[in-house]
């Protein structure tokens, strides 16, 4: 019996040992497997990501190579500077919204051998094809920025260069860039002085000018045609200025005043008064004081010589060093402010009220009257009498 007992032990011994001796091949195995499944498992992953990738990267290039907004017309006036390289002029095109994607654009185009682009400007659209766009770029642009699409603009009175550069860039296809870039172009500002010199000789030799023709872009509506060229279009302004000019300027030789002098008072009347009467009397103010040899004192001028429009100035404003500030210098300055009307260049040639020998001004800016002063004492009345009425109207 007990024999039997040690014998029993000894075969389960044996199974134990037996089933020990399997157990490292069972796992090599298993994890031979389990690692089988993982690769396989990463490689369909990976299978999958190409795949996804390859469809979205099909679509992608295939989406940036159509317009980039089929119902879209509007002219896009696209400079191309010398010296571009394809990589640089597909992310000017991209960056004027005209393509869709530069990368795409510029392999598109070596692709079908269409990369051969000249310098110049070009009038696109963005919903023009690569080709179309390329094709144009091959056979090259103008020399100069062109009007493609017929367009008005309006200069209105007491507009400044930088307001007619806003207007010029909404209502053309011009950008305000170029407009400004044209205003410091010497050689078309010496083309226009020759051709106009009874107008533009002072102001080409005024001193410390910011933009020569500040004064000299006459009011009015102007086309811009088709072929247009900016050139075209400021020589019109200019043409405008020189023609309703022309039967004064004797009267201004005779004055003793250049033409840019009587420019730069004819711009602060026109925005210091309102009626035809008012400015007639302020240019007198404004005379009387140069006569006096007086500052001219016009806060008109200051919001020029900082470059602002803000409704009020602080000290520091008043002290600014620019030669446009005549709260602080002397004389008429370097020159206009603005684009004045003729009734305020006809102010300053035929003034009123100069026997009555006004120094100071003061307008009512709610009811628009101007109060006229001799001295200190009468100008100080004055600006309380305004104050006052502004209190009371408040209340």
């Amino acid at each position: 019996m007990e024999g039997r007992i040690l014998n029993n032990d000894q075969d389960k011994q044996n199974q134990s040992d037996h089933s020990t001796d399997n157990q490292p091949e069972v796992n090599q195995k298993e994890r031979k497997s389990f690692s089988k499944h993982v690769i396989w498992g990463v490689i369909g992953i990976l299978v999958a990501l190409l795949v996804i990738i390859g469809v979205m990267g099909y679509r992608y290039f295939d989406n940036a190579t159509q317009p980039y907004n089929e119902s879209d017309n509007q002219v896009v006036q696209v400079k191309i500077p010398y010296g571009a390289n394809s990589k640089k002029i597909a992310n000017i095109l991209q960056s004027k919204k005209v393509i869709k994607s530069g990368f795409v654009f510029e392999y598109w185009t070596k692709a079908h051998n269409l990369s051969n682009f000249h310098a110049g400007y070009y009038q696109l659209k963005p919903s023009m094809s690569l080709e179309k766009i390329a094709k144009k770029l091959n056979k090259g642009g103008t020399s100069e920025p062109i009007q493609s699409s017929t367009g008005r603009v309006l200069v209105i009175e007491g507009s400044q260069i930088k307001t007619i550069a806003q207007t010029i860039q909404k209502q053309t296809d011009f950008t305000s860039k170029e407009f400004y870039a044209l205003m410091k172009d010497q050689t078309f500002l010496n083309s226009l002085a020759k051709k106009y010199p009874d107008l533009l000789g002072s102001a080409m030799k005024a001193k410390n000018v910011r933009y020569r023709l500040e004064g000299y872009l006459f009011p009015a509506t102007y086309q811009a045609d088709k072929k247009t060229t900016l050139k075209q279009l400021v020589t019109q302004m200019v043409t405008k200025t020189d023609a309703e000019m022309q039967p004064y300027y004797k009267q201004i030789k005779k004055s003793g005043m250049t033409v840019q002098q009587v420019m730069t008072l004819a711009s602060l009347t026109e925005r210091e008064g309102s009626t035809t009467k008012d400015r007639r009397i302020i240019a007198g103010v404004f005379m009387n004081r140069i006569d006096a040899k007086w500052r001219l004192d016009s806060d008109i001028s200051v919001l020029y010589a900082i470059n602002s429009t803000k409704a009020s100035l602080t000290a520091k404003d008043l002290q600014s060093k620019s030669p446009y500030n005549l709260r602080l210098h002397l004389g008429y300055g370097p020159g206009p402010f603005n684009s004045p009307s003729l009734i305020s260049i006809k102010a300053v040639l035929d003034p009123a009220q100069r026997s009555k020998d006004y120094m100071y001004f003061v307008a009512d800016l709610k009811t628009g009257k101007v109060y006229y002063a001799k001295d200190d004492a009468g100008h100080a009345a004055n600006i309380k009498k305004v104050a006052k009425h502004n209190a009371a109207a408040e209340e």
